[in-house]
């Protein structure tokens, strides 16, 4: 068993890692998958396993059946993270298995490999070189390219039900060589389970940090004493719980306040805890244009070429074109006029009986329509090189009405001079 994939024995270890099943009988959950009929079960008792993607929350034992896998076949296993491991390693395992086939090969968070990392493992996985584990948080059909998926078993895991954590619990005071030293009364469990949400390691490590902390022998644990432990020790970053709000919160503002050191700070922390690498570029692109804008319309360019270059590029060098758009935003002047102008305008049209079309701007593709003055005195902006070109554009009842207001910062600063000089005695920009 390659120790890089599972740890190394020690009661040093979190609880959630002593407690790693080591064998089929010793899984907790997912009978689906684990009962003796299960297709799964049946491949790994004849050691004939298939390509395979382990598709679930964290915390629910894609590893662990990594694990059993590896013990159960007795084969070479060697273990990339998408999140540390470039197209560099992938080649290397690939290159060494061709001439050793049978490898296992298990990919932590495969949906983090770009298109090209993913057409990567294809040859591979074909010729029969690797078998390939797949962990994966994220829908295989958005996140894994169909070629791939089509030559893998999907399996879906799912998060352990309160009962199951229980049962989890009791065995870890029962089995756990640290534990077992300590007498452990589970007397509430409510909040073991809430702030876990059904994921395995995640109870498990409050669990010893709340028997850890316990001040009195022996320790009995209510759901008070669990929430004030995890209130101030827990700093998980859960994507699809209230931290991940929190800290996309504190990215964005930390942005906005023109602070990189503080924007790269959770970005870090987002990365760190596998968050969607797009999903950040994504926030970024929008942020170019609410709070940065007309100040320096380069943002925006930069934001979108950004989303466009992880895309293709992938973790771990992703990272950095993610720092530098982040520190270029944080670095930019700021103006929210567009964001504020569209907002104005929406809410104008809803408040406000729709205008009429003047007739100097409506079309006029019929002899009738000219006729009725339909763009008759409209006056071709190209044709014109200073204000005599200009002309209402809005319906008359609505003329002079600002939407649109530049600040007096970056690009904008010039831009509300244009208008300000273009449009005087139509628009009042003071």
């Amino acid at each position: 068993m390659n120790p890089e994939l599972f740890g190394t024995p020690g009661n040093h270890r979190p609880l959630a890692e002593r407690m790693r099943p080591q064998e089929l009988g010793d899984i907790i959950g997912q009978e689906h998958l684990t009962g003796p009929n299960s297709p799964l079960i049946k491949a790994i008792q004849a050691q004939r396993i298939p390509s395979i993607l382990l598709w679930g929350p964290p915390g629910v034992g894609k590893t662990t059946f990594a694990q059993v896998i590896a013990h159960t076949t007795e084969r070479p296993v060697v273990k990339l993270s998408a999140i540390s491991s470039g197209v560099k390693e992938v080649r290397e395992v690939l290159e060494k298995a061709a001439l050793r086939p049978g490898l296992i090969l298990f990919i932590d968070e495969i949906h983090r490999f770009n298109k090209t990392q993913q057409d990567s493992l294809l040859t591979a996985v074909e010729q029969g070189w690797v078998t390939l584990i797949g962990a994966t948080t994220e829908n295989p059909s958005f996140e894994i390219i169909p070629a791939l998926r089509s030559r893998c078993q999907i399996y879906v895991l799912n998060p352990l039900t309160q009962d199951q954590l229980l049962v989890l619990f009791q065995k870890a005071i029962q089995s756990d060589a640290v534990l077992q030293q300590i007498p452990i009364e589970l007397k509430e469990t409510e909040a073991l389970y809430r702030f876990s949400g059904g994921d395995a390691r995640k109870a498990l490590n409050l669990l010893e940090m709340v028997v850890m902390q316990a001040e009195e022998r022996p320790v009995v644990i209510v759901d008070s004493m669990v929430m004030s432990v995890a209130q101030q020790t827990i700093a998980v970053y859960d994507k699809t719980g209230e931290y991940h709000y929190d800290i996309i919160s504190a990215f964005i503002k930390s942005l906005r306040g023109s602070d990189p050191n503080g924007a790269l700070y959770w970005m870090a922390v987002m990365i760190e805890g596998g968050e969607d690498i797009k999903f950040i570029a994504r926030r970024m692109v929008i942020l170019a244009s609410e709070d940065i804008g007309n100040a320096n319309p380069n943002a925006l360019l930069l934001a979108t070429s950004g989303y466009q270059a992880i895309e293709k590029i992938g973790m771990p060098e992703a990272r950095i074109i993610l720092s530098q758009v982040a520190t270029y935003l944080a670095t930019s002047p700021k103006s929210n006029a567009s964001y504020q102008a569209i907002d104005a305008a929406l809410s104008f049209v809803r408040t406000h009986p729709q205008g009429a079309v003047p007739l100097h701007l409506r079309n006029a593709p019929t002899k009738l329509m000219k006729e009725l003055g339909y763009g008759k005195n409209y006056k071709y902006s190209h044709s014109f090189e200073g204000k005599e070109g200009n002309q209402s554009y809005l319906p008359e009842e609505y003329q002079g009405t600002i939407f649109y207001d530049p600040k007096e910062v970056g690009k904008e600063k010039e831009i509300r001079a244009f208008l300000k000089n273009k449009w005087e005695g139509y628009y009042k920009y003071e």
